[in-house]
């Protein structure tokens, strides 16, 4: 499916990143970066496996601190919030994890349940019903309401992930590797479903991915991580119009094999 144009407010940035460092021991991931997502946006960053692409939004969601560098998350400076602003902070941000980090233990009506129950509190049973299956719905996946994470697939998974997510009406998405381990349709039907979530719930995200197939079809901007540092920002056109060393192999593995 061909990415609807969306109207992204570029006077609006949700997040505000600038100088960001950070190093594990004596290695530096993030070299001073600077990143602006604006409201409405779809932004992907784009990188080979361990350059930080994670690291990233760990730390804008709170659970990585930065060596330096000042991130501004919803005009928060998340520097300078206390451990209950955070927490508030965080229910405005969906995080969509790469195993979709669902409770095995529970219906896909409970795993959608729990995070409403925790974190609204006096909310219905009534409530909680219209937002299960309203989310359900987004994800098309409303006959899965009385399964067991195991009887889905793995596609399916990552939709119920999504969904989970969605339930408590995140301003901000941030996606996590969305397409790994996925067979080529399945891939599809999920950039499809990101670029639905943008224009039906009013997201700005966050897409890490090395997937060259998912930033094509969901970014409305691509930022590409090189050496800590991003070297390339633009449309998918624009960051591999180059002849870069580092920058042509990686479009040529993902699309001339």
């Amino acid at each position: 499916m061909e990415k609807a144009k969306v109207k992204v407010d570029h006077t609006n940035p949700v997040i505000s990143i600038r100088g960001l460092e950070k190093s594990f021991e004596d290695y530096a991931v993030l070299r001073g970066i600077d990143l602006d997502l604006y409201q409405g946006e779809n932004l992907v960053v784009l990188g080979r496996s361990g350059t930080g692409k994670s690291v990233l939004i760990k730390i804008i969601s709170g659970l990585l601190r930065p060596d330096k560098g000042e991130i501004t998350v919803l005009g928060k400076n998340i520097a300078h919030i206390t451990d209950r602003e955070l927490q508030e902070l965080r229910i405005r941000i969906g995080f969509s994890f790469q195993n979709s980090a669902l409770y095995d233990s529970m219906t896909v009506r409970k795993n959608l349940e729990f995070p409403l129950v925790r974190n609204r509190k006096g909310i219905t049973r009534k409530e909680i019903d219209t937002n299960v299956e309203t989310v359900l719905d987004a994800v098309g996946l409303s006959q899965t309401i009385n399964q067991m994470p195991s009887e889905l697939s793995g596609g399916q998974r990552k939709r119920i992930g999504i969904a989970r997510t969605l339930i408590l009406n995140p301003e901000i998405m941030l996606y996590d590797e969305p397409t790994a381990g996925l067979d080529p349709i399945t891939c599809i039907e999920i950039n499809d479903l990101i670029n639905e979530v943008q224009q039906r719930f009013n997201t700005s995200s966050i897409i890490i991915t090395h997937d060259l197939t998912c930033a094509k079809q969901t970014g409305d901007r691509i930022a590409m991580l090189l050496e800590g540092q991003f070297q390339r920002t633009g449309t998918f056109d624009e960051v591999f119009d180059t002849n870069d060393s580092r920058v042509k192999p990686f479009f040529d593995y993902n699309f001339i094999k």
